[in-house]
């Protein structure tokens, strides 16, 4: 009974390299070599163990643009000639060696590989995808995909891209397999968080990841990597073992570098004269491998043996023998600790078997047949088996990852590589301008918009950075890089000027035949393949705001979220553009309310400035496509300066009316204006209220401080108070809260909750810390929240004396939060600038009496002594006297939080949802006012 499980991974890929055009390039040769020295010889060993009934399983990735390769006819007649010259050498160097027994052994051998080559390739008439797929259809072999043209995805752009990879390879994964893929082999093992959703979306079961992939995500994997984890979107993540993998892969350590291995770099197409070698190399004289050599690897010099087979047979054994004993260790190991069986996975380049490591197949095939014959302890399974054998997999968020130098990218964005991306990255967005502006095309214009997509995805290959990386074959990889841009680029030209050059598509048709059956309309946003309604009956509004639930940074997060789904309730149809956060899905309705979350590229040097820019662009670019799909809107509601440039282009494109809420601004966040970054912010705070018809502010300080700084008309600002979750008046005070793990349950909690900045006024209340425990000794101040004024504040108690009674909880969840309100004292919010703060509503929905500042809407929301208490703002003698003064009376502390609780219903979101509808009105009428004033002067 086994204890353990091995998953073997080969992954099979090369880019899509045909030249219909000559028979001169070398690079066809990476496809010739690959099969005579990889992909035979492994089906040749899987033919084997079938033969003699040993029961095995492999996992293979083959990827897209391989798979096309192989059954490509003019590919196969090509390889059957390069064949025939691989024959006709090997006969020569029997001849040739007839007087050395040594080397003539040797030749006589290769004749014989070449001759099972050719006759198994005939076999199968060529198409080698129809042996692989014999093979998993007799649940031997389990074949995943990859991406269409092996694109390193977490450096493409836009969703609509990555889509079209994955669905793309999925498609032709079922035209050649009958069945759709249950995994993937992601190229390079880039994994990025916003790829699950579309992973999931494309019927993919499981990935491939790196080991750090694994072992970095939140929360901890348990199991470590011996386990799979799935991802929030249910998609299982299967991680690379170190152990395994380095007894194969190292250069140091590994197997293929024992000197009784054959040497790859001494071939005779490189040791024997020009004369005797010519025929078989480049018409061009230039020298290359031939896949015929006699010498093993010997030592670390120059000097070289000649091969010995049957020593090299005998390594292979005890190699095979070395690894099956130490996972049958690691097996025992993780099974008695994890109290189920591990699953090792071992994931190597496919080409590394027979091609780098001649000897790899025969090791592969003396491994198999040990773990059949030799022992019970661990069996080889793939990875859609063993997700079957359990149904508690642990949920974990992966961070950004790859395999290769650095595991993160490295390889594939540096100085040599990375002058690709920018144009890559532009034509993603003009494929996705195509693919939305031509809805009803021309079979000419369909042609060409199909190659155009064919261009853009040949030039996405990882391959070509990879290669620039590691200075082989650089030129090749930069003119295919190029020529595929700039056939993409005429192409876009031809379809936006309505003139296209049908001898030259025809020709490149040709060329470029990588997926026939390729549709442009994969291109297409999600949302726009599912068309949305026009229903005329229901007002829309197109809200723009940078953070909407999860992503929270302040309380404009909680003021979108509330607003949105209460004018859903109130009969609006709302569409929220935002940024997307981890791998929450890139489209979801909420509630009602349609929530669109844009990919935004980090720009270099990680401004925020500028990342607020690229938000913008792409929030524009989405906005477009919706609007595109069918959908009207009748108004934009932009929050804060962040949303500036797609409210002020998208309100002149579609001639919208544009309301704006200003939640705060740069001048009161910072007591004046003193940088010129917050000069630039200052400036487009001004020119979206001077774009906009009406500007909405929480509080009459927030509407003096607009109407002062930004010189504003009086008639155009309006103040509708932020509002309180009615849900949370809910929740009362009923029975004791307990209080743990913040504080003791025999001490009183002075709380305060929110983003830990200057203006927060956190430092005025660890000020106060000593004098309020001189009276209140058993007093826990609870500082809930994350900012960057966070280290500041620790080492200020600390310098304070009041570390051990003051806690940090850092972020916390809305459920604690909550909880955290019901189980304090007193809620203190000693703010130097507040627009409004929702948070003192909720402390005082909670039934937890307010300490807060004289200052901005806090000085709305309480009256002294009615309600709550105000202290003076920055004033550390006048927050401890407001403190010490309810900790001192629980009556009167209860007496006041009473009265906020019973008014707190004027902050309603139902009422505040009515109020924002009456402004859409003013703003709709005064456009339709405005329209027939024009028409009326028009036709006078």
């Amino acid at each position: 009974m086994a204890k353990g499980y091995l998953a073997i991974v080969l992954h099979a890929h090369l880019p899509f390299v045909r030249h219909p055009e000559s028979e001169k390039y070398l690079e066809e040769r990476w496809l010739f070599e690959a099969i005579t020295e990889t992909y035979i010889p492994l089906l040749q060993v899987y033919h084997g163990l079938l033969r003699d009934k040993v029961d095995f399983r492999i996992t293979m990735s083959i990827t897209p643009t391989l798979m096309t390769m192989l059954t490509d006819e003019l590919l196969q007649s090509r390889y059957l000639k390069h064949l025939d010259r691989l024959l006709e050498l090997a006969e020569k160097e029997v001849v040739r060696t007839a007087d050395s027994p040594e080397f003539n052994r040797l030749a006589v051998d290769y004749l014989e590989k070449f001759r099972r080559i050719q006759e198994f390739y005939l076999q199968y008439d060529g198409n080698l995808i129809a042996a692989f797929r014999e093979l998993q259809e007799l649940g031997k072999l389990e074949i995943v995909t990859s991406g269409a043209t092996h694109s390193f995805l977490p450096l493409v752009m836009t969703e609509e891209a990555i889509r079209a990879q994955i669905h793309t390879a999925v498609e032709l994964y079922e035209a050649h397999f009958g069945r759709p893929p249950k995994g993937i082999w992601l190229p390079e093992c880039g994994y990025a968080p916003h790829l699950d959703p579309i992973l999931k979306e494309c019927g993919i079961e499981y990935f491939f990841t790196d080991s750090h992939g694994l072992t970095t995500a939140e929360p901890a994997p348990i199991f470590g990597t011996m386990s799979p984890v799935l991802t929030p979107h249910g998609v299982a993540a299967f991680a690379r073992d170190e152990e395994s993998s380095k007894q194969v892969w190292s250069s140091q350590e590994g197997y293929p570098g024992d000197f009784d291995y054959r040497e790859y770099y001494r071939d005779i197409g490189y040791d024997l004269d020009m004369e005797t070698i010519q025929p078989y190399i480049h018409p061009d004289g230039i020298r290359l491998n031939t896949g015929i050599k006699y010498y093993r690897i010997t030592g670390k010099g120059d000097h070289k043996e000649p091969y010995n087979p049957d020593w090299a047979r005998e390594k292979a054994a005890q190699h095979a023998g070395n690894f099956l004993f130490n996972r049958e260790k690691q097996v025992e190991h993780w099974s008695y600790h994890m109290g189920r069986k591990p699953i090792i996975v071992a994931p190597y380049d496919a080409e590394l078997f027979g091609h780098w490591w001649y000897e790899g197949p025969l090791w592969l095939d003396m491994l198999l047949r040990k773990m059949h014959f030799d022992q019970d302890t661990v069996k080889t399974i793939t990875p859609s088996e063993y997700l079957k054998l359990y149904s508690d997999y642990q949920v974990c968020r992966l961070p950004m990852s790859s395999w290769g130098r650095g595991g993160y990218a490295d390889v594939w964005l540096r100085g040599e590589n990375d002058w690709i991306y920018p144009a890559l990255h532009k034509a993603e967005q003009r494929m996705i301008d195509l693919a939305n502006r031509f809805r009803d095309p021309k079979q000419i214009e369909e042609r060409a918009l199909n190659q155009a997509a064919r261009e853009l995805m040949l030039a996405q290959s990882s391959d070509w950075a990879f290669i620039m990386d590691g200075k082989t074959m650089v030129d090749y990889a930069v003119k295919r890089t190029k020529f595929h841009i700039n056939r993409f680029t005429r192409l876009y030209e031809m379809l936006t000027n309505g003139s296209i050059d049908e001898e030259w598509l025809t020709c490149l048709e040709q060329i470029d035949n990588v997926f026939p059956d390729l549709d442009y309309r994969i291109y297409q946003p999600r949302y726009s393949v599912v068309r949305f309604p026009d229903q005329k009956s229901r007002p829309r509004i197109l809200m723009l705001s940078w953070e909407f639930p999860p992503m929270t940074v302040g309380g404009l997060s909680r003021h979108v979220y509330d607003l949105s789904r209460y004018l859903v309730r109130n009969g609006w149809d709302v569409h929220v553009v935002t940024t997307e956060i981890g791998d929450y899905p890139h489209f979801e309705i909420i509630e009602g309310v349609h929530v669109h979350r844009v990919h935004v590229m980090k720009p270099d040097g990680g401004e925020f400035v500028h990342w607020a820019f690229q938000l913008n662009m792409m929030m524009i670019d989405a906005c477009q496509t919706l609007i595109q799909s069918g959908l009207s809107f009748d108004v934009i509601h932009a929050h804060d300066w962040l949303v500036c440039y797609a409210a002020k282009t998208l309100k002149e494109q579609y001639d919208l009316p544009l309301v704006t809420t200003i939640h705060a601004t740069e001048h009161g966040r910072n007591q004046g204006i003193h940088t010129d970054l917050q000069r630039y912010i200052s400036s487009l705070e001004w020119r979206l209220t001077y774009e906009a018809q009406r500007v909405i502010v929480c509080s009459t300080y927030m509407r003096q401080e607009v109407e002062t700084i930004f010189q504003l008309p009086g008639d155009k600002l309006e103040v509708i108070a932020n509002g309180v979750d009615p849900e949370l008046l809910k929740f009362g005070r009923s029975g004791k809260i307990c209080k743990q793990p913040f504080a003791m349950e025999n001490e009183r909690i002075v709380l305060f909750v929110g983003r830990l900045v200057r203006e927060k006024g956190v430092h005025t209340l660890l000020e106060a810390v000593p004098s309020i425990l001189s009276e209140h000794p058993d007093v826990k101040f609870v500082i809930a929240g994350k900012g960057p004024a966070l280290q500041d504040l620790e080492q200020l108690a600390e310098r304070l004396g009041v570390h051990g009674k003051v806690l940090f909880t850092g972020f916390i969840s809305d459920e604690e939060r909550n909880r955290l309100l019901q189980a304090a004292d007193v809620a203190v919010f000693p703010s130097l600038y507040e627009p409004f703060g929702i948070v003192a509503l909720e402390a005082m929905a909670a039934g937890t009496p307010v300490v807060v500042s004289d200052v901005g809407g806090l000085a709305d929301v309480v009256d002294h002594g009615r309600n709550g208490l105000k202290m003076y703002p920055g004033d550390v003698h006048s927050l401890s006297l407001q403190v010490r003064d309810l900790l001192s009376n629980p009556q009167r502390a209860s007496e006041l939080a009473e009265t906020a609780l019973h008014e707190i219903g004027k902050y309603d979101w139902n009422r505040i949802a009515e109020q924002t509808i009456r402004i859409y009105g003013k703003v709709i009428g005064e456009k339709a006012s405005n329209l027939f004033h024009q028409s009326d002067r028009a036709a006078q």
